[in-house]
């Protein structure tokens, strides 16, 4: 009887971790970033704090969290994710009890920056290193997948606010804090840190063609003179491009996280309901799936810096959109998801691509995390400020204006980074 090998093929275990990964970036991002709208205005309601006050936790949160990353990138370079992603979500959880607990500002500020912490060990960093760690011809791709949690976390925004106003805020953060210790502590088990010490290359090439891939790339090296960079952090942060492309996402950091805070208290103060509202809310990071795919895909075909400008165009222009619903009325929020939400997402995705195309994998958690700790500082500007002209002129009229200008800056900066950074997509 002849066979004819139906068994399936075997499924490489990089998808597997893009996989986990997803799955634990739905929930952080959820609770700790996207969700974090709609506990606002019930934390100021019960504490009776101002807008500016509340909005410097969560400016803390991202501040904090980005000091850290550089730490945290070479601890994983060293240790690999696993170790990072279980602690991580212990601090995290303990983090928010803290918060759910808290009753003084001081309090309520120590909760956040404990948060801080947890996510800097169980989120992005850890996450994308070990996706960039297991891919190079398919990074675009994998790391669009990946990234995609973020944006999938959406769905669980219209949960966050059915649970705060069925039990409270503070049922709720401690219901979400038990929560990441039964998701993510399984998932990060599964983490493993290179291909090579299992056997394989990135993308999943077998070790029988181990040897016959690198006789491969060694004569197409030759043919091109083009070889894959491999900088060291020190080498990293001595170049222009590294700052360019660090304070491109600083500015990025400001818009998003103005954005994502406000965005609830902004749509309730011009007369939106609470309900549609925390639609609205949902929809950002769910609408932003479609840039992290689409624009993770063209990526990988044509030169990954026109994306990344393409993106930050399209963000500068759904700012001026949402500014524009207080003044001619709810349908710009629909332009406002298509435009920002498309551009942040694909941006988002861009990065991780960036700093594998221009400084390769030898120290990618190394210079991925000093990334991040530049980038996040502008987490700390972005609510303050939106939260401080609130407080000042008693409503959020032309801050988006001014945010958007920080869409152009970070146009002009990525715009200038060296062309010799830049290699052809796919390389």
């Amino acid at each position: 009887m002849r066979d004819f090998n139906l068994r399936p093929r075997k499924i490489f275990y990089g998808w597997w971790l893009v996989g986990a990964t997803v799955a634990i970036a739905i929930y952080i991002a959820a609770v700790v970033f996207y969700g974090f709208t709609a506990f606002f205005q019930p934390m100021a309601d019960d504490f009776g704090w101002s807008y500016t006050r509340i909005s410097l936790g969560a400016s803390l949160r991202g501040l904090e969290s980005g000091l850290m990353a550089p730490l945290f990138g070479i601890l994983i370079d060293r240790w690999g994710p696993r170790r990072m992603i279980f602690f991580g979500a212990i601090l995290l959880a303990l983090g928010m009890f803290l918060l759910s607990r808290s009753t003084t500002l001081l309090s309520f500020y120590v909760a956040f920056a404990i948060i801080a912490l947890g996510t800097s060990g169980c989120s992005m960093t850890a996450l994308v290193t070990t996706v960039a760690n297991w891919f190079k011809r398919k990074i675009g791709l994998a790391s669009g997948i990946a990234t995609c949690g973020f944006g999938l976390s959406g769905i669980m925004v219209p949960v966050i606010v059915k649970l705060i106003d069925a039990y409270g805020w503070r049922s709720a953060m401690s219901l979400l804090a038990l929560g990441a210790l039964v998701l993510i502590l399984p998932l990060s088990l599964m983490f493993r840190h290179k291909p090579e010490q299992y056997g394989y290359l990135p993308d999943g090439d077998p070790p029988g063609t181990v040897q016959l891939k690198l006789e491969a790339e060694k004569a197409e090296k030759e043919k091109t003179a083009v070889e894959e960079p491999s900088y060291s952090i020190k080498q990293a942060a001595k170049s222009r491009a590294f700052w360019h492309l660090a304070l491109a996402y600083a500015c990025y950091h400001v818009i998003t996280a103005a954005v994502v805070t406000h965005v609830m208290p902004y749509l309730g103060s011009i007369g939106i309901e609470r309900s549609l509202a925390g639609m609205v809310a949902m929809g950002i990071p769910l609408s932003s799936v479609a840039g992290r795919l689409g624009m993770g895909w063209i990526a990988d075909r044509i030169e990954r810096r026109k994306v990344t400008i393409a993106g930050f165009i399209m963000m500068g222009l759904g700012l001026i959109c949402f500014e524009g619903v207080s003044k001619m009325g709810s349908w710009l929020i629909i332009p406002f998801l298509l435009l920002f939400c498309i551009g942040y997402g694909g941006n988002n995705t861009m990065r991780v691509a960036l700093v594998r195309e221009m400084f390769g994998r030898k120290s990618y958690g190394s210079i991925f995390g000093l990334l991040m700790g530049v980038s996040t500082a502008g987490s700390f500007l972005g609510p303050p400020l939106a939260g401080w002209a609130y407080d000042t002129w008693g409503s959020y009229q032309n801050v988006w204006f001014v945010i958007a200008c920080f869409a152009l800056v970070s146009l002009i900066l990525t715009l200038t980074i060296p062309r010799r950074m830049m290699t052809r997509a796919g390389a």
